[in-house]
């Protein structure tokens, strides 16, 4: 029987899912104001709470298929509309012919596709926890097509000279989204507990280094994605001994 009145804990993954939303729409907004750099942490940022509203949900038992729905819903403006502006916004505007805008919209729809795809296997579960995704999420996917941003508001590369190699890159992760190459989830990974300082210092390291230098960070943290599903797709690709 459906409740009247919820809980204001319930509505606390919600208002998160919301306020990530609202920092993609506004990366969307300073794109149009040529600030890259509040543009591309606004994406962060958004991905951050995307991460967060599923934990808390989880946490405070507050999963709803509304909340589900929504999330769905944030994450397309967050990750597939505004990295695809922002990428157009800063390397691909000067391209004749309306070039770069058709991999921005091959981009977006492949985030959409690959969000509509997980919501199907959400409603049809096999049970027990997910071993891997299939094709990159789109948070993931977003943090990709970025990376020719990072590598100019880094300083290392003129990403507006080469309009056509980023155009082509950001087509490219698009389908890498709705492929069927199974990548690593997070929840699935086990660490043993002697391990598990390590992995507590590397993540303060990160942190640290990401205020630090954020850029160059991330593009590393981006080519390591990278170099794991190059070695994902190796591995798929070979023969299997019998």
């Amino acid at each position: 029987m459906q409740r009247d009145s919820l809980s204001l804990v319930q509505l606390v993954p919600n208002v998160v899912t919301i306020l990530g939303m609202c920092a993609g729409l506004s990366a969307i907004r300073y794109t149009f104001a040529e600030r890259y750099e509040l543009a591309a942490a606004l994406i962060i940022l958004a991905a951050i709470l995307d991460g967060l509203d599923g934990l808390l949900a989880r946490k405070l038992n507050a999963a709803t298929s509304f909340g589900a729905e929504l999330d769905s819903f944030a994450d397309f403006v967050s990750f597939g509309v505004a990295p695809g502006i922002l990428v157009y916004g800063y390397a691909l505007d000067g391209l004749t012919a309306g070039f770069g805008w058709v991999f921005v919209l091959i981009f977006a729809v492949c985030a959409c596709l690959r969000l509509a795809r997980f919501n199907l296997s959400r409603a049809t579960p096999e049970g027990g926890m997910i071993r891997h995704f299939i094709g990159v999420p789109a948070p993931a996917g977003a943090m990709l097509g970025l990376l020719p941003v990072y590598l100019g508001l880094a300083g290392w590369i003129d990403a507006a000279s080469l309009a056509i190699p980023v155009a082509l890159y950001l087509g490219a992760v698009g389908f890498l989204m709705v492929s069927r190459l199974p990548t690593p989830s997070l929840k699935a990974i086990r660490i043993a507990r002697r391990h598990a300082i390590w992995v507590l210092v590397g993540a303060s390291a990160f942190v640290g280094l990401l205020f630090l230098h954020t850029w160059v960070t991330l593009v590393v943290a981006d080519l390591i994605y990278l170099a794991v599903l190059a070695g994902l797709s190796l591995r798929r690709a070979l023969p299997r001994k019998t």
